[in-house]
Parts: structure tokens; C-alpha cells; sequence
């Protein structure tokens, strides 16, 4: 394990973890708990072997185990070259990550201190008692191409990138802050069919009146949510339009992608994270990254 100067130094930099150290700090005393719960409940769901308080003690602590799961997140750090930073086995870093990445995506998406939105409920009755404009976009992060043999194998092919990735869908507020990062979808799925399979028809449909701002690639989810998704207007001539309807619908188009753009920033600070630019881990793994 690290001494307490290189701990000290790695939580210092905030360019190691991307977070200060009052941020880390939180995640320690919430997170903590959570973890020794879990690790606790799996040892008491199989016949014990020895005493209590007998067996290897861990040689790294719960806040080694946080950092070594950030510095993965976010520079795709290599287990093994964690492991020799740590002075731990492989299969123990392997083991921390996998362990302390749940409990970080289950934390959902901080609005005011204490406060979190968890799922896109949360978010829909967020958005309609703040009376603020929400932002909806899917992006695509590329992942390692399935073998071959695989039945599902043409799935991740996105029609866009043409490039085998995932899909999920991202909700910020017209600032751009992160509200809600859905679990990933196959590249292949349509960004208006990703967000029906989401339930947010379901939950516009007759819910709180609010606006939510789309690309084109959301466009008819404006009449099944009762006009509160808003997408860019439609182009009524297809060939031969008058000059002073192609300048009216530039218009409108550069006055909705301008009100929508803080998604792409919000989806840009997030992408800083090397786990969700670029996954090279197991795919099905993905949606506890993201």
C-alpha cells in the first residue's frame, strides 16, 4: 500500500483524480460505509472457516481502494501499473475496482449539497418544480470490437461513427450541469428509441409542465410528451424553397441549437474521465462506468 505522503500527494493533485480533496473527502465518509457494509454482508453469506477477526488483513485500506478506482476512471491506468504504484497484487487492484465502482455510479448526480437525483424520475419532478429548461443528448463511447461468433455482435456498430460502441443518453440543466447518465445501449439503437426504452415518454406524457430541448434525432417525441420535449422545427420544403423561408428556418435552427449547446459542454467535462471517452475494459461492465 502507499505511504501517507504519496497518498497525501495523489489527493493534492487534483490533475491525478480529478477531484480536490474536498470532494474525495465526501466520497470517503459516504462511500466508506457502504463498502465495509457490502464486504461484511458477503462474508457473512458463506459458512465461516475461521474465527472472527481471523484470516489476511487487507493490506489496502478503503480510501487506497477509492484512489486507485479515479486514477483508472480517469486516465485508464493499467491494473498492473496500479498495482506496482500501490505495492499490491494485480488481481487485488482488479478486485478494489470492481468493488468501489458500483457504489461510485450509484451516487447519482449532486444538485445541492446533500441533495442527488438518481434516476430520470428524479430528474423529470426536478426539472418541473425548478421551472428550468432540460437538456437531452446521447453520445457514443467507443468500445473494443465483440468477438467474433457473437450473436449480438452487429449491434454495437454504430450507424454514425461506424465504429463498434455503446450509446447512453445524457440530462443536464440549460447550464450544462450533469443530472442524469443512463446506462449504455448498444450503438446501434436510435437516440429517440434509447429515450422511449428510458421511460421518459412515460414520464412527460401527463407529468409536470416543463421543457426539454433535443436534437433532430429526438424529433416526434414533441407530440407524445405533449409538446415538452422541443425539438429543431422541421423543413417544410424539401426542394425549391423560397428565399425567405430558408433564411426563417436558419434562423430558428441556430436560435434552438444555441439554447442546446450547454449539453455538448456538459458531455465534454465528462469525457475528461478516460473510462468514458474510450472503454477498454469488458463491455458488459460499461454501465457501472458510466
Amino acid at each position: 500500500m502507499v505511504g501517507n505522503v504519496s497518498r497525501a500527494a495523489i489527493i493534492g493533485n487534483r490533475r491525478i483524480t480529478g477531484m480536490s480533496a474536498a470532494v474525495i473527502a465526501e466520497l470517503v465518509a459516504e462511500v466508506s460505509p457502504l463498502w465495509h457494509e457490502r464486504h461484511q454482508a458477503k462474508l457473512a453469506s458463506r459458512p465461516r472457516k475461521r474465527a472472527v477477526g481471523a484470516g489476511a488483513k487487507h493490506r489496502l485500506v478503503f480510501i487506497d481502494r477509492l484512489l486507485a478506482a479515479l486514477v483508472h476512471l480517469r486516465h485508464a491506468v493499467t491494473h498492473d501499473v496500479l498495482a506496482c504504484w500501490f505495492g499490491v497484487d494485480r488481481s487485488t487492484i482488479t478486485r478494489a475496482i470492481g468493488e468501489v465502482r458500483p457504489l461510485l455510479a450509484e451516487r447519482g448526480c449532486t444538485i445541492h449539497p446533500g441533495v442527488r437525483l438518481r434516476t430520470l424520475a428524479e430528474v423529470v419532478d426536478h426539472i418541473g418544480a425548478s421551472g428550468k429548461t432540460g437538456i437531452i443528448d446521447g453520445t457514443e463511447i467507443r468500445v473494443r470490437r465483440p468477438a467474433a461468433g457473437r450473436k449480438d455482435r452487429e449491434k454495437f456498430i454504430s450507424g454514425k461513427s461506424k465504429q463498434n460502441a455503446v450509446k447512453t443518453m445524457v440530462v443536464t440543466d440549460g447550464d450544462g450541469r450533469m443530472l442524469f447518465c443512463s446506462p449504455a445501449q448498444h450503438g446501434s439503437c436510435a437516440d429517440i428509441t434509447h429515450a422511449r426504452q428510458l421511460g421518459l415518454v412515460r414520464l412527460l406524457d401527463g407529468g409536470p409542465a416543463l421543457e426539454i430541448l433535443g436534437d433532430a434525432g429526438y424529433q416526434g417525441l414533441g407530440a407524445q410528451t405533449g409538446g415538452r420535449v422541443v425539438t429543431p422545427p422541421h423543413r417544410k420544403f424539401k426542394k425549391n424553397a423560397p428565399d425567405w423561408y430558408e433564411e426563417m428556418h436558419e434562423r430558428q435552427r441556430k436560435a434552438h441549437s444555441s439554447r442546446r449547446i450547454r449539453v455538448e459542454h456538459g458531455i465534454a467535462h465528462l469525457k475528461n474521465w478516460r473510462a468514458v471517452a474510450r472503454h477498454l475494459g469488458r463491455r458488459e461492465h460499461i454501465s457501472d462506468t458510466v
